[in-house]
Protein backbone atom coordinates (compact mmCIF):
# COMPACT_ATOMS: atom_id res chain seq x y z
CA UNK A 1 0.00 0.00 0.00
CA UNK A 2 1.53 3.55 -0.94
CA UNK A 3 1.40 6.14 1.57
CA UNK A 4 1.19 9.91 0.71
CA UNK A 5 3.32 11.88 3.25
CA UNK A 6 2.35 15.30 3.75
CA UNK A 7 4.63 18.16 1.62
CA UNK A 8 2.35 21.40 1.95
CA UNK A 9 0.47 23.14 4.64
CA UNK A 10 -3.16 23.93 3.27
CA UNK A 11 -5.85 26.19 4.12
CA UNK A 12 -9.70 25.56 3.29
CA UNK A 13 -11.56 28.13 2.19
CA UNK A 14 -15.29 26.61 2.15
CA UNK A 15 -18.25 28.46 0.08
CA UNK A 16 -21.77 28.39 1.57
CA UNK A 17 -23.70 25.40 0.68
CA UNK A 18 -25.64 24.86 -0.85
CA UNK A 19 -25.76 27.40 -3.24
CA UNK A 20 -28.95 29.63 -3.36
CA UNK A 21 -31.63 29.00 -6.56
CA UNK A 22 -32.21 31.18 -8.84
CA UNK A 23 -35.76 31.80 -10.07
CA UNK A 24 -36.03 28.83 -12.18
CA UNK A 25 -34.30 26.56 -9.61
CA UNK A 26 -30.73 26.76 -10.91
CA UNK A 27 -27.68 26.95 -8.62
CA UNK A 28 -25.78 30.07 -8.49
CA UNK A 29 -22.64 29.73 -6.89
CA UNK A 30 -21.43 32.92 -4.65
CA UNK A 31 -19.33 35.66 -5.93
CA UNK A 32 -15.84 33.87 -6.54
CA UNK A 33 -13.64 36.90 -5.90
CA UNK A 34 -15.49 36.86 -2.39
CA UNK A 35 -13.37 34.13 -0.40
CA UNK A 36 -14.85 33.07 2.28
CA UNK A 37 -13.03 33.06 5.92
CA UNK A 38 -10.22 30.24 6.28
CA UNK A 39 -11.68 26.76 7.65
CA UNK A 40 -8.30 26.17 9.14
CA UNK A 41 -4.60 24.84 7.89
CA UNK A 42 -3.26 21.36 8.35
CA UNK A 43 -0.38 19.37 7.09
CA UNK A 44 -1.84 17.94 3.75
CA UNK A 45 -0.40 16.82 0.24
CA UNK A 46 -0.87 18.32 -3.12
CA UNK A 47 0.26 16.56 -6.20
CA UNK A 48 0.17 16.85 -10.06
CA UNK A 49 -1.27 14.04 -11.92
CA UNK A 50 0.21 12.70 -15.91
CA UNK A 51 -2.89 14.51 -17.29
CA UNK A 52 -2.17 17.75 -15.46
CA UNK A 53 -4.85 17.38 -13.00
CA UNK A 54 -4.13 17.87 -9.20
CA UNK A 55 -4.93 15.25 -6.37
CA UNK A 56 -5.30 16.95 -3.00
CA UNK A 57 -5.32 15.04 0.42
CA UNK A 58 -6.58 17.20 3.39
CA UNK A 59 -6.82 16.53 7.14
CA UNK A 60 -10.16 15.28 7.84
CA UNK A 61 -10.64 18.36 10.07
CA UNK A 62 -11.74 20.50 6.80
CA UNK A 63 -14.66 18.07 6.11
CA UNK A 64 -17.20 19.09 4.60
CA UNK A 65 -15.31 20.72 1.09
CA UNK A 66 -17.48 20.77 -1.67
CA UNK A 67 -16.41 20.91 -5.63
CA UNK A 68 -15.90 24.51 -5.81
CA UNK A 69 -14.38 25.07 -2.34
CA UNK A 70 -10.83 26.14 -2.78
CA UNK A 71 -7.39 24.85 -0.83
CA UNK A 72 -4.23 27.03 -0.78
CA UNK A 73 -0.86 26.60 0.45
CA UNK A 74 2.16 28.27 2.03
CA UNK A 75 3.21 29.51 -1.16
CA UNK A 76 0.33 30.99 -2.28
CA UNK A 77 -0.54 28.66 -4.96
CA UNK A 78 -4.71 28.07 -4.67
CA UNK A 79 -6.89 24.91 -6.06
CA UNK A 80 -10.04 24.88 -6.97
CA UNK A 81 -11.63 21.70 -5.91
CA UNK A 82 -13.88 19.46 -8.69
CA UNK A 83 -14.49 16.02 -6.32
CA UNK A 84 -14.39 15.57 -3.02
CA UNK A 85 -14.71 12.31 -1.16
CA UNK A 86 -13.97 11.61 2.60
CA UNK A 87 -11.74 8.00 3.28
CA UNK A 88 -12.76 6.34 6.87
CA UNK A 89 -11.24 3.28 8.37
CA UNK A 90 -13.72 2.22 11.08
CA UNK A 91 -11.80 1.76 14.43
CA UNK A 92 -8.59 3.96 13.08
CA UNK A 93 -8.90 7.37 12.81
CA UNK A 94 -5.14 8.09 12.25
CA UNK A 95 -5.18 7.13 8.53
CA UNK A 96 -8.80 9.43 7.41
CA UNK A 97 -8.05 11.60 5.45
CA UNK A 98 -10.53 13.81 2.84
CA UNK A 99 -9.42 13.16 -0.97
CA UNK A 100 -10.05 15.68 -3.27
CA UNK A 101 -9.32 16.42 -7.32
CA UNK A 102 -8.61 19.73 -8.22
CA UNK A 103 -7.71 22.56 -10.77
CA UNK A 104 -4.14 24.58 -10.38
CA UNK A 105 -5.80 28.10 -10.24
CA UNK A 106 -4.75 30.13 -12.36
CA UNK A 107 -3.02 27.16 -14.50
CA UNK A 108 0.45 26.38 -15.23
CA UNK A 109 1.56 27.68 -18.33
CA UNK A 110 5.00 26.61 -20.22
Amino acid sequence: MAVVLSNAALTAYVLDHPFVRDANGVPVPPNPDARPEPRGTWPGSVMQQDDGSWSVRLDPQAWPVKPGDTVTDETGRSWTLTMTRLHQVPGCPDVDYVGAAATLDPPDTP
